[in-house]
C-alpha cells in the first residue's frame, strides 16, 4: 500500500497513508486532460494510487468500461444522466459545505483543524465536478481500433494484464491522460500458465523451494514479456515519426526485494523512456538503501514538477 507513497509504518497500528507520486503529478497537470490520471488493477479495484488525503483510489478492471469511459461518447440518455449525476453531486457538496461550517464555529481548535481539511476536501471535489462538466461538453477522441472484451476468469493473469496495457498507448496518444497506474495484484489464484500449479503469492513464500522456484520464474518472465510488449507499442513511430516512449517515463517494479522474507530492501525496478539515459543496470548498497522515493523525486523533476522531496526521500536519485 506504501509503493507509490513511500510513508512510514504500513500496517502498523493508527497507520495514515499519505498521497502517492501519480496523484501529485495528476494535481500538477490538473484537467489539462478529461482524465487527470487513470487507475488500472489486474483484477480488482484494489490499487496503489492514494489522493492527498491517503485515501485509495478505486482501480478501474475492465477494459471495456475504460475503453467506454474514455472513447465511446454514449447515447443523448447517457449524457444527461451523467450531468444530472453530477449536478446532484454539485448540491449535495454545498448542503454539507453550509452545515460544517455552522458547525466550524462552535467545535475546539483540534476539531476545526479536522474539519478545515474536510473543507478542502471538498473544495477540490467541486472543482472535479466543475471541471467533469466542462469535459462533458467536448467530444471524445476517435480511436480505430475494436472495443477490447473482458476476460471473465481471473486465472488468465497474462491475458488480462495485456488487455490493460493495450489501453495505456491510446491514451496517450490521444492526450486523454498524462498519468496512468496498473497494480498487477496477486489474487488471481492458480495462473492458467503451462508448468505453473500453485498462485503467483503462494510460490513467491518459496522457501527455497527449487521447484517453487522454477514456477515463480514461469509466472514473473510471462509478466516481464507482457511488459516487453507493452514498450514495444510505446516504442513504434507514429506518421509523423514520433515515439510515445521518447516523452512517456514508465516504472516498473515490486514492493518487496525479497518476498519470500517480505524484505521490502533492494527493490528490482525498471525505469524505460522519458529521454532518460538509459541501458544501464545500476546497483546500490545492499546494506545502505537508497529511498525509492528518491527515484520519484527525479521523475516529477523531469515532468516538470520541481520538487526537491517526496515523502521520506533523502535526496534526488542520479545516475
Amino acid at each position: 500500500m506504501t509503493f507509490l507513497t513511500a510513508a512510514i509504518n504500513p500496517g502498523l497500528a493508527g497507520f495514515r497513508n499519505t498521497i502517492s507520486v501519480d496523484q501529485v503529478a495528476a494535481m500538477h497537470f490538473g484537467h489539462a486532460t478529461r482524465f487527470p490520471s487513470i487507475t488500472l488493477g489486474s483484477n480488482t479495484r484494489e490499487s496503489q494510487s492514494f489522493n492527498s488525503n491517503g485515501v485509495m483510489l478505486p482501480a478501474d478492471n475492465r477494459p471495456s468500461q475504460v475503453f467506454a469511459k474514455l472513447f465511446l461518447a454514449g447515447s443523448p440518455e447517457d449524457q444527461r444522466r451523467q450531468k444530472q449525476r453530477l449536478a446532484e453531486g454539485r448540491s449535495i457538496l454545498d448542503a454539507v459545505g453550509d452545515q460544517t461550517k455552522s458547525l466550524n464555529r462552535r467545535v475546539s481548535g483540534g476539531d476545526r483543524k479536522q474539519l478545515d481539511e474536510y473543507f478542502a476536501a471538498i473544495r477540490t471535489a467541486e472543482k472535479e465536478l466543475a471541471a467533469s462538466d466542462a469535459w462533458l461538453e467536448r467530444p471524445k477522441p476517435e480511436v480505430k481500433v475494436e472495443i477490447p472484451k473482458d476476460i471473465a476468469e481471473p486465472s488468465e493473469l497474462l491475458g488480462r494484464i495485456r488487455e490493460l496495457m493495450n489501453l495505456i498507448p491510446l491514451m496517450l496518444q490521444t492526450d486523454s491522460t498524462r498519468v496512468v497506474s496498473l497494480m498487477i495484484q496477486a489474487d488471481h489464484g492458480v495462473p492458467n500458465i503451462a508448468g505453473v500449479q500453485s498462485g503467483h503469492h503462494p510460490l513467491s513464500h518459496h522457501g527455497q523451494d527449487p521447484a517453487r522456484i522454477s514456477q515463480l520464474k514461469i509466472i514473473e518472465s510471462g509478466i516481464l514479456s507482457t511488459f516487453s510488449d507493452f514498450l514495444t507499442q510505446l516504442g513504434q513511430r507514429s506518421t509523423q515519426g514520433a515515439r510515445l516512449l521518447d516523452h512517456t517515463a514508465v516504472l516498473f517494479g515490486s514492493n518487496l526485494g525479497n518476498a519470500n522474507a517480505h524484505d521490502p530492501g533492494n527493490l528490482p525496478i525498471i525505469l524505460a523512456g522519458g529521454s532518460y539515459d538509459h541501458g544501464r543496470y545500476m546497483a546500490y548498497d545492499k546494506r545502505n538503501n537508497i529511498p525509492l522515493c528518491n527515484l520519484f523525486v527525479n521523475m516529477l523533476n523531469n515532468m516538470g514538477i520541481e520538487t526537491e522531496s517526496f515523502a521520506t526521500s533523502s535526496g534526488n536519485l542520479s545516475w
